[in-house]
């Protein structure tokens, strides 16, 4: 199916005034109370010391993305083992493809030492 340049700019156009009707509607019918409890910073109960704008590094937000998509990779192959049997042989060879690519992606990560602790 081609798409059009009309059929495109039509959908980006609806796709803004459904997502801002969404946010419009949210504002005005979710419920709110302001009070000063509201607007502190919680962390266990605990008021903070000092500032507690500092960088964290990078590193931890990598490993951070590394697990969840290794772990959501890992969701994807409980319904697999669950049908395996029916699937025949084209499931069991797509299973090991993408299980290859996997492992690409996770010897990628290891070799660029992504998955150093420091």
């Amino acid at each position: 199916m081609v798409m059009s340049s009309e059929n495109l700019v039509i959908y980006f156009i609806s796709g803004i005034v459904l997502v801002g009707a969404g946010i419009l509607v949210s504002h005005f019918f979710a419920p709110s109370s302001e009070n000063l409890q509201k607007s502190e910073t919680f962390e266990c109960g605990i008021p903070t010391r000092g500032t507690s704008w500092f960088q964290f590094k990078v590193g931890y937000y990598l490993f951070a993305i590394l697990f969840l998509i290794f772990e959501v990779e890992v969701v994807f192959l409980f319904p697999w083992a669950v049908v395996m049997k029916e699937s025949g042989t084209s499931a069991f060879i797509e299973i090991f493809i993408f299980l290859f690519i996997l492992g690409g992606g996770l010897l990628y990560a290891w070799k660029k030492n992504a998955l150093r602790w420091e």
